[in-house]
């Protein structure tokens, strides 16, 4: 393990490091044993040491860590709860589940129709007036419209010059 950065922040009352820790032929290492090694080098509790991150970049064999070590105790108060949880044992984490919520009433069951509804429903619909075409040579079709021949030429003119340059 190698100390690469450490800053002093006395108005959290903690030491911030970057740590390398080097982990030749194995897995990146977890954050219980950064912890371990850090509250080992800072002489300080576990309680006092949070790992905050942990990065390997692909293939390599050393991990760069920012941990932080509080003075005591009471100034890690200040550390947010998911910090505190991810630096726990797996088996002691609390995990973020969904409530259970309260069973959820059954929808209302539909409700039977009386006999006369069903006999209204049954009959056909009355017959839709009907509207006369419209006639087809009445209206020009919509949308496309044919310009003057002299109002495309001149846009082709002009794009075919070319432009001065200023």
């Amino acid at each position: 393990m190698e100390i690469v950065e450490e800053h002093v922040n006395s108005l959290l009352h903690r030491r911030e490091a970057k740590l390398v820790v080097h982990h030749v032929g194995q897995g990146t290492p977890d954050r219980i044993s950064v912890r371990k090694l850090a509250s080992d080098h800072f002489k300080a509790g576990l309680d006092q040491v949070y790992v905050r991150s942990i990065a390997t970049r692909t293939g390599g064999s050393s991990a760069l860590c920012v941990v932080e070590v509080y003075e005591d105790p009471k100034s890690a108060e200040i550390v947010p709860a998911y910090v505190k949880n991810r630096n726990l044992p797996k088996d002691q984490r609390v995990s973020k589940q969904k409530k259970e919520a309260e069973p959820r009433p059954a929808a209302p069951a539909p409700k039977p129709k009386p006999a006369a509804e069903k006999k209204e429903e049954a009959k056909p619909a009355p017959a839709k007036e009907t509207k006369p075409a419209p006639s087809k040579e009445a209206k020009p079709p919509v949308g496309k419209e044919e310009k003057p021949a002299a109002v495309k030429e001149a846009k082709s003119a002009a794009t075919a010059e070319p432009k001065p340059k200023a």
